[in-house]
């Protein structure tokens, strides 16, 4: 997908986590993660400009989605508390997860369990350029995110 497509992916994957935050008086922590899932939502696509590592190679992977986790987590945790550490984690590999969901949606789809497997998953449903797929994923996360928020307020 293209990054249309990963913010809605991103806005999709988080938002009954944002929703159970919200509902628990935690707000601001709901609105930040929200924030963080789309700052991170594109990062795996990194490869496309890093000339030695191939597109949906490591970047896109569930390795890649836990050291993004962790980096996150540590620096959450630098700055903050260790509570908010683990929101971290969670929120950076959430946010690569995302990007994975819809990336396996594409024919060339994911090997996400490299460098265990090489096997290639795909659900071969739309192209990644298709801009009708990428709208339309956009279209759904903005979508559950506005319910979202009509269920919080």
């Amino acid at each position: 997908m293209y990054a249309t497509g990963h913010y809605g992916a991103a806005l999709l994957v988080y938002a009954p986590l944002g929703v159970a935050l919200a509902l628990s008086g935690q707000f601001e922590l709901a609105v930040l993660g929200g924030a963080g899932m789309l700052a991170f939502a594109t990062l795996p696509d990194i490869d496309i400009r890093t000339p030695l590592i191939p597109h949906r190679g490591p970047t896109h992977t569930i390795l890649f989605a836990l050291l993004v986790g962790a980096g996150l987590g540590w620096v959450t945790l630098r700055l903050t508390n260790p509570t908010l550490a683990i929101f971290g984690f969670l929120i950076g590999a959430l946010s690569i997860t995302a990007h994975l969901l819809a990336d396996w949606i594409t024919p060339m789809g994911i090997k996400p369990f490299w460098p265990l497997s090489r096997r290639n998953y795909s659900l071969d449903l739309t192209t990644a350029k298709n801009p009708v797929a990428n709208y339309l994923l956009f279209g759904l996360g903005v979508f559950v995110t506005v319910v979202a928020l009509l269920v919080i307020l």
